[in-house]
């Protein structure tokens, strides 16, 4: 299967989800939460730098879970982010909010 490239909307989108996350983070470490979610710190530290801008639904949820936010929170503050990028004439993407 080829894998379509990602838009530079959608990269930037994974950006700020990773932000997000780092965010929530706080002072915990990243082995700590990573353990906790049950992801290598690897994964993390990826999805944090916008590496890996697409995660799994599965691992956004086991990081949610750990990080101790509910999807709806974290679905509502990315869509904030969004709004935000878009406000500032960064670009946007419709199927964040999809």
């Amino acid at each position: 299967m080829v894998r379509v490239p990602l838009s530079p909307q959608e990269r930037q989108r994974g950006e700020r989800f990773g932000n997000l996350l780092r965010q929530a983070r706080g002072d915990r470490s990243m082995v700590e939460v990573a353990a906790a979610a049950g992801v290598s710190a690897e994964t993390l530290r990826k999805i944090e730098t916008g590496r890996a801008p697409t995660p799994a639904f599965f691992t956004v949820a086991a990081l949610a879970h750990a990080l101790h936010l509910s999807l709806d929170e974290l679905a509502t503050a990315c869509a904030e982010a969004e709004a935000e990028a878009v406000a500032a004439g960064g670009g946007g993407d419709q199927a964040l909010s999809a």
